[in-house]
Formats: structure tokens, sequence, C-alpha cells
């Protein structure tokens, strides 16, 4: 019993005892309703006395011959006893009786009008508890009807903080079995099943002579599913569904985009799918028709073999529903199963990208090659990376077998081989004056005249596409200012040659023993070439990556502070594509290598450095595929010769079919008459130990372009902001029960404007939802607005709207919790509910 109760209780006994006449009051509590709270009663004038059935005699004589002064409250939890049963009754004639209705009290308190007292009666069961009778006041109900009054009741039963009948059954289907419910067992427990099924039908049209929870969900998806779909279901699914189907979809989809009942939903959603019999279903449809349903996981699996199959064949002119192979990836990646589908969504982009480039034509010249490359042929490279690293994130990639052959064969065959040898053939015309700024200019060209502290990134094999979505993470940090040039690494494009270029000096040459040597000296490790700094910059000094990775600020701040210039060593890629067990490895290394470098400049930002280069020594081949023995290059000298898998140097060039050569003189611009021998297409010398997928060392784009990134940091605050959207459609009424409205993201995602999640939908003027939930990932990065407007599609529910009233689209931003979107509109639907009628 709530306190309230108990006050007016109290409050009524105490004015019955209040004056100085002594009182008898008797109280008959028939259905024991207050037997639990009458030793809360206080009262200040009486006491009460507890009557029992068989101890009248003993309270008449108590109360006229041993105490006939005090007041007394005699409470019966009983009814009052017949007359010729009843030994107080004439004592009852000269005293009062005192009647508390529940009910009323309940009434009175609540402020519920007097005409709904008999549905209190009715489930007075329900507040026999202390516990639900309060939770059922801490709902805080305003306005009264019979249908909230029972939504109510089943709210704290099923222990929602709201009045909702949408989270009641959002509640009942996701916790607990479906057969066997619990929350069902209470409401039959206190008479509320049949006003469940009633409000199941008037909400989501659900109706069934035996209805059961696990037919409701049928038809929850069924009828979401025939309003999506392009066709017309099968009987099968038919017969489950609703009229009602504004509702069930704005009730699906925040049941699905809920992060609290979406694993929830998921079970659901496999139960209905394995029940219905989805696979027999489904595979009988045209893909085509279902590409924009999202309640079940099966979808993408058809939608998936679908593009593998259109892949396989080449077809990248393909598309679903107006929809392109990329586009469709991305659309069903932020669709509700799409993180559980990532890698095969991000495998078959990138595969159809690479497929796409089976027609690459390279440029002529090495100036014009370069030029393209660095624009748009890099990508290329790029999407290969990518393929690989999501590729072999799958416990099982055997569906993809075929496509991984296709991108292999047409990466390397029409792509990586015709590139390689236009561009060693111009490579080795031109002697490799390209117009590129070459590597051992790095430290006149970036480093010697800089005015501040400037920390020089040095990672190992980091080649120039992985340079590319550095630049890309870089300028996504608002607190970055990057920019990006380019440079040719020295020949061979190995380590210590890369290394000693990147170092101050007035001359690079090689010994006789094939040794690199820096104004005479050997560099080979952090110590030499640290003095080598310090001959050009006093105070500067040389550090490991991974010897400061977790060092604390305060650390940092002492090794930083005083020197002009610090060489920072970091070999991720490098160190793993070097090794024959973990070669393989190399596209999760590059990924890890630019996340490590990413955050340890903004660590080093806060060591009070603001200016860092990012280069590299070298880039580096990689292929999936092994070459067979017999498409390696042997059969050549190898005495008094200095070999790698992409090099050789010796006195005299390599004789032998699809081989290059230029001096080392040439290379660094000295009278160094030693040849290099590389091969023209992406092939390697016939080398013992080590792998062969990852190389390096050799002439081709991806082994000597190497980027040079320029990044400015600031440890001041940078005002940022979430992209908006804006609605484009010139709306004012709603006509329809399935509306098609266009919006725009007003601003292109960068490093000051971030991209968010919106999620737009409509309501009424008291805050009920009316549509269902379109979910907007506002990411695009188009600089033409045209290219940022978008459609979302809303589904009403089916209900009476009063024109009168007012409602409003309105758009959230899920990240920062911010309504940012508010347009009035005004509900016209005629045909609402159908008028009645099933259909």
């Amino acid at each position: 019993m709530a306190e309230l109760n108990l006050k007016q209780i109290t409050d009524k006994l105490n004015a019955e005892f209040a004056s100085d006449i002594r009182k008898l009051i008797f109280w008959y509590d028939a259905s024991a309703e207050f037997s639990s709270d009458i030793d809360a009663i206080e009262l200040e004038n009486a006491q009460v006395l507890k009557q029992e059935r068989d101890n009248q005699f003993k309270i008449k004589y108590f109360l006229e011959r041993e105490d006939t002064s005090t007041n007394y409250l005699l409470y019966a939890p009983f009814p009052k006893p017949a007359l010729k049963d009843n030994h107080l009754a004439d004592t009852i004639r000269y005293s009062k009786e005192f009647f508390a209705d529940r009910a009323s009290l309940l009434a009175v308190d609540l402020g519920i009008d007097e005409k709904y007292k008999p549905v209190l009666q009715h489930y007075i069961k329900f507040f026999g508890s202390k516990e639900r009778t309060q939770k059922f006041y801490e709902l805080e109900i305003e306005n009264f009807s019979k249908s909230i009054i029972e939504t109510a009741l089943m709210g704290v039963l099923c222990k929602t903080k709201i009045v909702s009948f949408e989270e009641i059954v959002r509640t009942v289907i996701t916790d607990g079995d479906l057969e066997d419910n619990k929350y069902l067992a209470e409401f039959n427990k206190f008479d509320l099943l049949q006003p469940f099924w009633k409000m199941c039908e008037e909400t989501f049209g659900y109706t069934d002579v035996s209805p059961t929870l696990s037919k409701m969900v049928y038809t929850l998806f069924a009828t979401y599913t025939s309003k999506v779909i392009r066709i017309e279901l099968p009987q099968a699914w038919k017969n489950y569904c609703a009229h009602k189907s504004g509702n069930i979809i704005a009730f699906l989809d925040s049941l699905m985009n809920s992060l609290i009942y979406k694993e929830n939903f998921d079970a659901l959603s496999d139960l209905v799918y394995s029940t219905l019999n989805g696979d027999a279903i489904f595979d009988k449809l045209n893909v085509n028709d279902y590409t924009e349903l999202e309640l079940f996981k099966k979808t993408d699996v058809f939608i998936l073999k679908w593009m593998i199959d259109r892949l396989e064949g080449e077809d990248t002119a393909a598309k679903l529903n107006g929809h392109s192979i990329p586009e469709l990836c991305k659309m069903r990646r932020k669709m509700h199963f799409g993180q559980m589908y990532y890698p095969h969504y991000y495998i078959l982009e990138n595969a159809y990208h690479i497929i796409m480039s089976s027609r690459f034509e390279p440029q002529k010249s090495s100036l014009d090659i370069w030029k393209s490359y660095v624009a748009k042929d890099y990508i290329v490279d790029q999407k290969y990376r990518y393929f690989y690293y999501h590729y072999d994130q799958l416990t099982s990639n055997s569906p993809y077998e075929n496509v991984r052959d296709l991108v292999e064969n047409i990466y390397t065959n029409r792509y990586l081989d015709p590139l390689s040898v236009a561009w060693n053939r111009s490579f080795l015309e031109c002697k490799g004056d390209t117009g590129l700024i070459k590597q051992h200019e790095f430290y006149n060209k970036f480093i010697r005249h800089a005015k501040e502290r400037i920390v020089v990134i040095i990672s190992d094999a980091l080649r120039f596409e992985v340079g590319q979505t550095l630049l890309k993470k870089l300028m996504s940090d608002e607190k970055c200012n990057a920019s990006m040039n380019m440079m040719q690494s020295v020949l061979p494009s190995y380590t210590r040659f890369g290394m000693s270029a990147l170092l101050p000096h007035k001359e690079l040459t090689m010994s006789e023993d094939f040794k690199v040597l820096v104004d005479g000296k050997i560099c080979d490790d952090l110590k030499t070439r640290e003095q080598l700094l310090q001959s050009a910059v006093l105070n500067s000094r040389t550090v490991q990556f991974d010897d400061i990775k977790t060092m604390k600020i305060a650390d940092l701040k002492e090794i930083f502070t005083g020197q002009d210039v610090v060489y920072v060593y970091h070999n991720q890629i490098d160190a793993r594509g070097d090794k024959l067990n973990t070669e393989n490895e190399v596209f999760s290394a590059c990924e890890e290598a630019i996340n490590e470098i990413h955050t340890m400049i903004k660590r080093l930002t806060s060591a009070n450095n603001t200016r860092f280069i990012i280069t590299a020594d070298h880039g580096f081949i990689y292929k999936r595929d092994k070459l067979a023995e017999s498409d390696k290059i042997g059969g050549f000298d190898k005495k008094d010769a200095f070999v790698g898998r992409r090099y050789v140097i010796a006195n005299e060039a390599v004789a032998a079919e699809g081989i290059g050569s230029v001096t080392l003189g040439d290379i660094l611009g000295n009278h160094d008459e030693r040849v290099i021998s590389v091969p023209i297409g992406s092939d390697i010398f016939k080398v013992a130990g080590g792998g062969q997928n990852f190389v390096h060392g050799g002439s081709s784009l991806q082994e000597m372009l190497i980027p040079v990134i320029d990044v400015k940091t600031s440890k001041a605050h940078t005002e940022t902001k979430s992209v908006s959207i804006a609605l484009v459609s010139l709306i004012h009424k709603i006509t329809n029960l399935t509306t098609n409205l266009d919006f725009i993201q007003t601003e292109a995602v960068s490093d000051v404007n971030k991209e968010t999640t919106y999620k737009v939908y409509f309501i009424s003027g008291d805050n009920e939802k009316i549509s269902n939930d379109n979910m907007y990932v506002a990411d695009k990065k188009d600089e033409d607005a045209s290219k940022r407007v978008f459609r979302l599609k809303f589904t009403f529910k089916n209900k009476k709207y009063d024109k009168s009233r007012k409602y409003y689209l309105v758009a959230y931003d899920e990240k920062n919790a911010l309504e940012v979107l508010r347009h009035e509109v005004q509900m016209d639907l005629a045909f609402a509910d159908d008028f009645g009628f099933n259909l």
C-alpha cells in the first residue's frame, strides 16, 4: 500500500478520535487488503486493537471491564460476522464502523476520475503488494483511461520505467522464453492477459483465436518484410501479415536500432527466419527485390553471393535495384547486420576496384607515370592491400577463393607488371632522372632550414600508398595540419641504403665490399646515425620508436627538450614483411603502423613537439601468390656481386631477359661504374632464404616512391562540430502512410566537420513516436553539395491523426545526444487505419 493512502486513512481516523468523548471504531477489512499496513498507522488519540475470529469475548471483556477510557480502532482482517455469530454486535451499536475502500483511496490519491474506479476495483489484487503499488505511483501518470491503467499495471509487472505498451511488448518478447513466458504468467495472475492481447490487436493488428507470442513475433517480421521487399510475399508468410504495418515498422526499427535490445532482436530474427523456412523463401525471390531489407542476416548472405557471382564474371556494370556493387557494399555495411559482414563487404568492394583496373594502361614517360600514380593509380595498390587485410580476417574465406584468384591475376598481370615494365623502361632510359626529389636530398630539402624543432619519423617500408592512408587519418584529426610530398628512394631500395640517404651528408657512396658509406663512414646503427646527425646539428639525437612508445609524457619531454632535430626510427612493416613466417601479415602491419604513428604524434605533441616529418627508407612489393621456381631469375654469376631478391650489384649487368640496368654512379651522382641490375617486371632473382611475397630493393614505383608527410600540430583546442543535415523537400502536410523525403548533409566531412549518426523520425506534440526510425550515417566528404543529398523513407503508424494537433519531423544526433532538426507538419491521412478493414 502506498504511503499516501495510509496518510489518508490515518488523517481520517485521527479526525474521528479528535473529541474528548471515548470512541470505539470497528474496521472490518473483508479482503484483508490493509493487513500488512495496519502496524504502520500512527493514531494520535487512540490505539489499534487487532481482532481475531475467535477472540470476541476476550475483546468485549477488555473493552467493557478492563479499559473503559481509551479510544480504540478495532481492526479485523476478515468480513464482519453475521449477527448471530457476532458477540460484539451490541458494542458496535453504540460505537462506529470505519470503511476504507482501497479502490476509492487509489482514485483520490492519483486523481483518477470516479468512472474508472471499477477498473481499479477489478485489479485490486494487484494493489495488495506495497512494492507493486509504489511502482505504480512512481510512473507519475497525469491522464488516466482504462487502457492507460491497464498498460501501467503491465508496465509495473514488466519493470518498465514508462507507460508504453511498445516498451512492454519489447520486454515481454526479449526477456524470457516465448512459449513459457514469465510476464504472460504474471499478466494471467492479475487478469491482464486478455487486455494484453487486445492491445496487441489495436497496436499491431495481430489477431488470433489462440494468440501466442511466437505467432505475434512472426507477424511483426512478416509484415515488415512485406512492406520492404518489392514483390508480394509467398502465401506462407502472407498468412502472418497484419494491416498495421506502420506501427510494426516503427516498433521493429526501434528494437533493431537499440543498443539495449540489439542482441535480442538478432535472436528473434534468427528464430523467425528458421521457423518460417526463410532459406526456401528467399532463395526463390530475386535478390533485386530485397536489397533494402535488413531484418535477416541471411539476406546479406544472398546479396554477398550475388556480388561474388558478378565479380567472378567480371561483370562490374551489374546493379541491384539501381545500386552498383560498391554502392551496395557501402549501403549494406551501414545496415543492421552490416557489422557482422563488415569484412565481407570490404573484400568485395576492394575486389571490384581491382577488377575495374583490368583495363589499366600505364603512361609512357617516367614523369607522366609517377604523376598519374600519385594522382590516382596508387589506389589500386591501396585496394589490393585492403582486400587482403579484410580477407585475412575471415575464419573461412573459401567463398572468395575464385574472386581472390581473379584479384591476384588482375593485380599482377594487368596492373603491377605493366606498370613496372613501363616505369622501369623509362626510368632506366633517363638513368633515374625522373623529376622526383631524390632521397639523398631529403635533409637539405626538408630539414636543414627548419626554424623550429622538427621530429623526423622514419617508418621502415612505409610505401607511398600507405602514406596516403596515414595522411588521410592525420587530416581527420582536428589538431593536425598535414600535407604530403613524395620522393624517389635510392636504388637498390633496401634499408641500409635508404636510412643512410636520409641523414645529412655531402657524399653517399658504396664501398668495394658493398657497404654504404655516408661521408666515408658506415652508419648502420642508432649510435653511428646519431653521431652523423650531431655533426650537422649539434642539438640532435636519434631514438627507436619502440623505446619511447610507452614512455610517460614527462620522460618524453626530457628526451626532446633542447633538441633541434630528433630522428625516430619506426619498424613495423618491414619487421613483419621480411620474415618468412610473418610476411603475409604485412598488410595488417601497415594498418598497425598507421595507427602507431598517429598515436605517437599525439603523444609527442603533448611533450611540446608540433612539427613532424614522416617518411620511409623504401617501399615494397607484395603479392600473395608465390612465384614458381621456373619463374625466378637465375643463371647469373654471383661472384663479386651484391645480390638481393630484387637487385644485383656487380661490375657487369645480369644478362637475362626482363632485366634492366643502370650504373650506381647514375643513382648516387658520382663516377661509380658498377652496375645495378633489376627485374623490369615484378619477378625476383633466385636467392637462398627469406620470403618471396614481400620484397623490396628493386626499382618499381611501389618500392621507390616514398611519402614525405609534413605535419604541424596544435596543443590548443580546435573547435569542431558534427556535420549537420537539413530537409530539402518542401513538405508541410503528410497525406500518405509512406513518404519519401530528401535531405542534405550541409557540410562535407573535414578536419573540423566531423561525421556523426542521425536518427530521423516523426513525433506528435506530446512526444509519441509515429513513424519508423531512419538511421543515417553523415560521412560524405564530397565538396559538391549535390552529392550529399540523400533520401529517407518514412512509414507512419496506422492510427487516427488530429489535423488540429502539431506533429514534427525530428533528427537526433546519436553520438552527441542532441536534437538538431524539428520541422512542423500537419498529418492529413484520410485513409489511416484502413477504415477498419484488415487489409
